[in-house]
């Protein structure tokens, strides 16, 4: 049995869907816009526990590349993770998100059928205004700003959905979406993106 872990925090995620990703609300049964999904997000951890191991205040990030519909799984995925993480907050974070902690991940550990691995490096996660800032040295080069509603004080948001990243999901554009890893070359920019908060765990 895993430890027990708790993850509070926010992602930003960007994805090659036109803007919005169906594969949100239809919870992985509608292909993505393109028949295919290439995607990576960040995440800002504001606390969380694995076990004994403090979480709080590092961040990761993660790409995954999927072939279709995202409940078909065969994804290829890959981790980033904080370099001022220990090496059990490396442990715990590659358990999270490959799915062997359980708990609000699981899944991923049948859907992703290959993972490309953990690589340690310095995160950038940023708010300016109301864009999130993500930066990864010549990996991640990423700005992504919510959509506003017809009243523009306001976002557009889905709320109580049954996503499993979040039931609230902020609906956003990238204004800046550059992805270069693992022999993936990807500009995304003008593509969906979206905001969400974190509560995630398996207790």
């Amino acid at each position: 049995m895993s430890e027990p872990w708790t993850l509070k925090g926010e992602m930003a995620l960007s994805c090659n869907c036109a803007v919005f990703c169906p594969c949100v609300l239809s919870l992985g049964q509608h292909p993505p816009t393109e028949g295919y999904c290439q995607t990576w997000a960040a995440v800002r951890i504001d606390a969380g526990r694995f076990g004994d191991v403090d979480l709080a205040n590092l961040k990761f990030a993660f790409m995954a590349d999927i072939p279709g519909r995202l409940v078909r799984g065969n994804w290829t995925a890959a981790l980033f993770i904080d370099e001022k993480a220990s090496v059990y907050a490396v442990k715990a974070l590659t358990s999270i998100f490959t799915g062997r902690a359980g708990g609000s991940t699981a899944l991923l550990k049948i859907l992703v059928g290959s993972f490309l691995g953990v690589q340690q490096v310095p995160i950038a996660y940023a708010v300016e205004g109301e864009t999130r800032i993500v930066k990864i040295d010549k990996i991640i080069d990423g700005a992504l700003t919510p959509i506003k509603g017809k009243n523009q004080s306001g976002n557009v948001v889905i709320r109580n959905s049954e996503y499993w990243i979040a039931p609230d999901v902020t609906v956003a554009r990238a204004e800046r979406s550059r992805f270069r890893a693992f022999g993936r070359n990807w500009d995304l920019a003008g593509r969906s993106a979206e905001i969400c908060q974190l509560d995630w765990g398996n207790q």
